[in-house]
Parts: structure tokens; sequence; C-alpha cells
């Protein structure tokens, strides 16, 4: 007898994306997506030279681009082959600052998808897995055209 309990879900498969996610400014920037699942992604974040303002701060703008990434990969990652999502508006925000050389941990997940829309958030920690920035997002959502 067949039970919805027995159903596993089916992830996408992202394994081409992983290390830079596909983005080479994001390998440039020190990421490394490492993992991931039905709606979530988790990268490695040692920031580069190229990620930093001349203190050897990590720029906001920056943090903002990982987070994004992060979100939009754990949405691609709940999507079916073929389907496609673009980011609509997102919020970051920085709680402390992070350096050059610093190891950070980066995790997407999304909390809800629906046909067309898909809501996510994103955190950075620390290695005291102290929350360095936190994002949330909203992305549309384009489904791939059934073929006739």
């Amino acid at each position: 007898m067949f039970r919805a309990s027995d159903m596993v879900p089916v992830v996408r498969n992202l394994d081409r994306s992983l290390g830079d996610g596909g983005m080479p400014l994001l390998g440039s920037l020190g990421v490394s997506f490492d993992s991931y699942g039905d709606g979530w992604a988790i990268a490695k974040w040692v920031p580069t030279e190229l990620a930093c303002n001349p203190l050897g701060g990590v720029h906001g703008g920056v943090i903002a681009t990982v987070l994004d990434a992060a979100m939009n990969f754990a949405v691609t990652a709940a999507l079916e082959s073929g389907d496609r999502t673009s980011t609509l508006e997102m919020k970051s925000s920085t709680m402390r600052p992070a350096e050059k050389g610093e190891a950070l941990t980066v995790r997407g997940d999304v909390v809800r998808l629906a046909r067309q829309i898909a809501y996510a958030e994103a955190s950075v920690l620390n290695t005291d897995d102290a929350l360095v920035a936190r994002g949330t997002a909203t992305f549309m959502v384009r489904r791939k055209q059934p073929e006739e």
C-alpha cells in the first residue's frame, strides 16, 4: 500500500553549480557552495581582498550579494529542472563586522514557495555561530512551459 510518508522529495541536481554557484564573481569573493537540498543551500565563505573595503572589513554590499546568491541557490534547488527564478526585492542587515580571511558559513532557506513567488531567508555566521548578517527576499518564479 502506498503512503504519502513514503515519498522522497526529488532534489534538483545542481552539482554543476557547487563551488562558485555558477557565478565566477562569487568565487572571486571567496564563496564556495558545498551542499544543498530541497529548498536550502550552504556555502563556506572566506572573504578575499576583493570583498573588503580599504580597512579590511567586508563591504555591506558584498554581504548582500552573498546573501542573495544563497537564497537564489536555495530557491533554485526547490524548483524543477527548467524553472527559473530572479530576485524581486531583498533586505539585508549586518549585525557585526566580518574581516578578510575570516571563516564564515552562509545558509539560504526557502520559507515559502508558491507557483509564481518564492520567499527566502539567509544568514551568515562566524566560527562562533554568531550572526554576522541576515537577509530576506522575494523571488519571481518562472515555470518551464509544458511542451505541446
